[in-house]
């Protein structure tokens, strides 16, 4: 809650001591499926919204296109004060996503994206280095497309609903909580070296 004193707005104590607690439970250590995390707790959502930003797209084969994308994002709302990466974290993700349009004039198309998107690596505000080696996060995006592709073989095998447009679904949003990245086989594992895994995740909060 907000109060107005001299014509200014200021949180209330109650406010104040909520927002001391999420930054409390973000910086918390966590734990998912054996693996130690911090930031973010799995389940909770962000919310954004984009500068106008420029995309640009060149084509390479009839079907595949080469994208571009650069744009500042910001938070719907406001982060609770000492929550929170430090200024200057940089991560690196992949998205796997459909890109859904609709022409409606000569220069003007709706898009709509709905996807996942995975961390390959971060790198801290007062480190050089990345968590993991340039080498190391090909090996993570190589094992990611894999159980994608195997996710995939196995959703084709079964009876699929489809959309109003007659499509099957393949990759459904964080909504539709239909589709989940499937553990790394331990065969798969044993060839990432140990120095190459991950530190502690520090989610972008």
């Amino acid at each position: 809650m907000k109060t107005k004193t001299n014509g200014k707005t200021t949180k209330t104590t109650k406010s104040k001591e909520a927002d001391k607690d999420l930054s409390v439970s973000y910086n918390q250590f966590k734990e998912f499926e054996g693996r130690a995390y911090t930031g973010m707790k799995i389940g909770r959502s962000h919310k954004w919204y984009y500068d106008q930003g420029v995309w640009k797209e060149t084509k390479i084969t009839p079907d595949l296109w080469q994208i571009e994308y650069a744009v500042v994002k910001r938070r719907a709302g406001k982060a609770p004060e000492g929550s929170g990466v430090p200024v200057g974290t940089e991560y690196h993700w992949y998205i796997l996503s459909h890109q859904n349009v609709r022409k409606l004039d000569a220069n003007s198309y709706t898009t709509a994206m709905t996807g996942l998107k995975y961390k390959l690596a971060h790198r801290r505000a007062d480190k050089d280095k990345w968590s993991i080696t340039e080498k190391g996060q090909q090996k993570r995006l190589i094992n990611l497309l894999r159980e994608m592709a195997d996710k995939l073989e196995e959703e084709s095998e079964k009876p699929r609903p489809t959309g109003s447009s007659g499509r099957a679904k393949t990759i459904s949003s964080s909504k539709d909580k239909e589709i989940s990245v499937k553990k790394t086989p331990a065969s798969r594992k044993k060839k990432v070296a140990k120095k190459e895994m991950p530190e502690l995740e520090h989610e972008a909060f």
